[in-house]
């Protein structure tokens, strides 16, 4: 994988995450600074500890308030966490359009779509407004047709 590039690890099987860190971790190692963001997954750090001791090279994000996912939520909790979840997407935003790091991970933004807090349309925005030298990572279970031109590598993990 090289510069610019854009790969995609969906599907329905487990991993996807792990294969997400597994590329912050090589990008790290090849001196590259990364940002991961990630999405539905709550505040708990379950998983993701050791992310903390490998900054300031590997960054992570999590913009939700409530230690549970969003799929445990009540309705009213779910309303809160779509604006914070929001908050998360417009900052991925602000860091593709600024060029913050090499490689950025948008840990299960695909899912967003699957929830109905995000649009096909709009995840297109925002792949478009890549920097041309920066990687992008996407996460989910599925990948939308209309993306598939702009992807480089698409690993898909089953059940």
């Amino acid at each position: 994988m090289g510069n610019g590039e854009i790969s995609v690890y969906c599907g329905g099987g487990i991993g996807k995450t792990m294969m997400a860190i597994g590329k912050a971790v090589r990008s790290a190692n090849s001196g590259k600074t990364v940002i991961m963001i990630q999405f539905l997954k709550g505040r708990s750090p379950e998983g993701v500890e050791v992310l903390a001791r490998l900054e300031p090279e590997i960054r992570l994000f999590r913009f939700e308030k409530f230690e549970k996912h969003y799929e445990e939520l009540s309705e009213e909790e779910q309303k809160e966490e779509a604006r914070n979840i929001q908050n998360g997407v417009n900052f991925a935003r602000k860091v593709m359009l600024t060029g913050e790091c090499d490689v950025l991970i948008l840990d299960e933004i695909l899912r967003l779509m699957d929830e109905g807090l995000y649009t096909v349309e709009e995840l297109l925005k925002l792949v478009q407004s890549k920097a041309d030298d920066m990687e992008l990572v996407l996460t989910g279970r599925v990948l939308p047709d209309e993306l598939k031109p702009y992807v480089n590598f698409i690993s898909k993990i089953e059940a």
